[in-house]
């Protein structure tokens, strides 16, 4: 008989959770995705970034659970506000007004019970343009991509490849050359927010620790309009396209079982 907590049992260094503690990181999942809609019907123009945190911080701690990201590391906020040319990582701020025609991507951690759940959205703000809807949904497509690849058997790569894919058949298909972020990737999540292993958003499969029921991840490709390469701002955080091309971020958490991917963080009902 084992008696070892799961949280203590490992393959390669990856946390293996039960059915039941699955369910406990969906309660969290839930938590962030109520959140995110919260935060995406009062993202109108006219409204700051800092509004938005402030809804979003509201809205986790009426559920009983604490915000991931405020206080990680220093970070001042509880949801990651980027704007347009900021990739991730952008700091909420009532100087921060939103105005029509913005692209605004959204990441939110909750924790819940000592569990968490990670997600992120890319937002219209009012009528944008033709070419930034079809950057948002690239890189949705992206992500949904990498969740299909997410099964038992697996290799951790095996998902990297199909977030590529999904992102080179966009281009191809928008004619548009879609930068691939590749300092930027997903990640393991359960006691933890940031945990082994990395997920590269880019790669060839076949490589890496073999995908096992019971493991977490983080899967969120970034996608640009123009180059890849991205700078980091003086605030220590912020991270922005180098060419000043728009950018989208979308993320969700990820369940690996015997009956397929399992997405954590959809809405309740899902």
């Amino acid at each position: 008989m084992n008696l070892v907590p799961s949280v203590l049992r490992r393959h390669r260094g990856i946390e293996i959770k039960t059915p039941g503690e699955l369910d406990a990181m969906r309660a969290a999942g839930i938590v962030v995705a109520r959140t995110l809609a919260a935060v995406a019907e009062a993202a109108k123009p006219g409204v700051s970034t800092g509004d938005l945190d402030e809804i979003a911080e509201q809205t986790i701690r009426a559920a009983g659970a604490v915000p991931s990201f405020k206080g990680y590391h220093g970070f001042p906020a509880s949801i990651c506000a980027s704007v347009n040319e900021q990739v991730v990582h952008g700091i909420p701020a009532k100087t921060t007004v939103l105005a029509e025609g913005d692209l605004l991507s959204v990441d939110c951690g909750a924790i819940l019970d000592g569990w968490h759940g990670d997600s992120a959205v890319t937002l219209a703000i009012g009528a944008v343009s033709t070419a930034d809807q079809a950057l948002s949904a690239a890189t949705r497509a992206a992500m949904l991509a990498g969740i299909e690849a997410a099964v038992p058997g697996a290799r951790l790569t095996d998902i990297s490849h199909a977030v590529q894919s999904s992102a080179e058949t966009s281009s191809a298909a928008d004619g548009t050359s879609y930068g691939q972020i590749v300092e930027y990737g997903g990640h393991g999540i359960g006691t933890e927010m940031h945990m082994e292993p990395f997920l590269p958003n880019v790669g060839k499969p076949g490589k890496g620790p073999k995908l096992k029921p019971g493991m977490a991840l983080a899967i969120e490709p970034m996608l640009t309009g123009g180059s890849a390469e991205t700078v980091e701002l003086e605030d220590g955080w912020t991270v922005v396209t180098a060419d000043g091309s728009r950018a989208a971020h979308w993320e969700h958490t990820v369940a690996i079982t015997e009956d397929g991917p399992r997405v954590l963080t959809l809405p309740e009902g899902s």
